[in-house]
């Protein structure tokens, strides 16, 4: 994962921009005040520093050339300021690129990619997010794998919803009795097995060898993905 050290006083945008890269796989640790910046900066490695230069108690000019002076970081300067001047005197000063608020958090992604270039490090690969194989829709009684409907007798739906909002945790025997209307406590194990193997039959590639609807010896059943 990258690392981003950003000093900015704008707590907003600082939000805003943070949760965009997390979407790169990009850690953004955001520092309002310049001197806590510095300090954090001297004491763990960052891949690259977002520099604001209107800050409170120090300019980001001088936060710049401190910077720079003792650290081998890429930094590009994000700032409001329209003077010309600001941005000859960062880029002289050794900073790698100068990106005039307000902008697109999209081209501070490609300004960051076309740095790391620069520096032979690599951008991380977009974070993949993670689809569920099995969907639980209450209102409308049905249960999807992979987005396609699956046709299940009252009882086998009432079970495998159980099993779809207790995904990942352990159900037990009598979870499953106390939750179903069509199994009263009188009935045995026996019973949930039968039904939960035609579930299987419906849900898994071999039924034999379940790979989402499992059995936990001793304890119950999970559903996992």
């Amino acid at each position: 994962m990258l690392k981003i050290a950003m000093v900015e006083d704008d707590s907003e945008l600082a939000e805003v921009l943070t949760q965009y890269l997390c979407k790169f796989n990009i850690s953004v640790t955001n520092f309002e005040d310049p001197f806590i910046a510095l300090s954090a900066i001297a004491l763990e490695e960052f891949d690259l520093i977002i520099l604001d230069l209107t800050l409170p108690g120090m300019d980001g000019l001088e936060v710049c050339k401190e910077l720079v002076t003792k650290y081998d970081i890429p930094i590009i300067i994000s700032s409001a300021r329209s003077d010309i001047t600001d941005k000859v005197i960062a880029l002289e000063l050794g900073a790698d690129d100068y990106l005039p608020k307000p902008y697109d958090p999209r081209e501070l992604e490609v300004r960051i990619k076309t740095i790391l270039r620069r520096f032979n490090k690599s951008m991380p690969k977009p974070v993949e997010e993670k689809k569920e194989v099995f969907t639980l829709d209450e209102e409308k009684q049905e249960i999807k794998k992979d987005g396609k409907f699956i046709k299940f007798t009252p009882a086998e739906f009432q079970i495998m919803s159980l099993m779809c909002k207790r995904k990942g945790f352990v159900v037990s025997r009598y979870d499953i009795l106390d939750s179903c209307d069509f199994l009263n406590s009188d009935e045995d194990s026996g019973s949930i097995a039968v039904i939960i193997n035609r579930i299987r039959h419906k849900i898994e590639e071999d039924p034999k060898k379940p790979e989402y609807f499992l059995t936990m010896r001793g304890v119950g059943y999970k559903l996992v993905e």
